[in-house]
């Protein structure tokens, strides 16, 4: 099973890259593609498309396009509730330590990381950064 992750502008500015690649392959995932890349207004939209009414919508188009990002298309068994579990609470205060989140983690506008969260959406966001 694939699945699409990223490590967002904050983890890129902190130079995390490394850390966040290393966890998911000691998971046993492989990373089947990769690349660096600044994230457009349009894309962005795209991509949070199901929070567009919502009031924080702007705010999340801004950040992801803030600066680069690294997308992933990993591969692993059940690998979009894996990377789920692997990535931690989407607020990194409730974050377990030893998920991502949990462990590098800074605040809820800046956690790190995005995964998948159903199969549905990782074909969907797959085929927007590679397709």
């Amino acid at each position: 099973m694939k699945t699409f992750f990223m490590v967002k502008p904050d983890g890129v500015r902190r130079n995390i890259i490394g850390d966040v690649v290393n966890r998911a392959e000691k998971e046993g995932f492989v990373i089947t593609k990769m690349k660096m890349m600044q994230i457009s207004t349009e894309l962005a939209e795209m991509h949070y498309a199901e929070h567009a009414e919502k009031p924080f919508f702007n705010d999340l188009v801004s950040f992801i396009t803030s600066g680069p990002v690294v997308a992933m298309e990993v591969e692993g068994d059940n690998a979009v509730l894996a990377i789920r579990e692997l990535m931690g609470a989407t607020n990194p205060a409730e974050a377990e330590p030893g998920t991502i989140r949990g462990d590098l983690g800074s605040k809820l506008e800046e956690n790190v990381v995005h995964g998948s969260d159903s199969e549905e959406s990782a074909q969907r966001e797959l085929g927007l950064f590679f397709n």
